[in-house]
């Protein structure tokens, strides 16, 4: 049997953030139907992050990019990504010049 909310059935799903030098680790309990976007707010993240870092174009189920207003499943997790500090292709030139 489904666990309910006030709005009905209810989803379980975690709410990912890392850095350099830690990881936070949000479990929620949201109504079904609920979107990635609105599991990043409800999960309060906002406020533990630096400024500017929940980018709707950068967050993802299992490691895999998804629109902000992806609906959620039971069980997912949703992971808000970091900007990239160095373009890949940029990084793999400046490896192959060392070499």
């Amino acid at each position: 049997m489904d666990d309910l909310t006030p709005d009905g059935p209810a989803i379980t799903v975690e709410v990912v953030y890392a850095d350099a030098t830690r990881q936070i680790v949000r479990r929620l309990e949201l109504p079904a139907g609920s979107t990635v976007m609105e599991a990043v707010v409800a999960s309060g993240l906002e406020r533990d992050a630096p400024p500017g870092t929940i980018d709707p174009a950068r967050l993802g189920i299992f490691s895999r990019r998804v629109s902000a207003d992806q609906v959620l499943g039971h069980g997912d997790r949703v992971e808000i990504y970091r900007p990239l500090v160095l373009d890949p292709m940029e990084a793999r030139r400046r490896r192959a010049r060392r070499r």
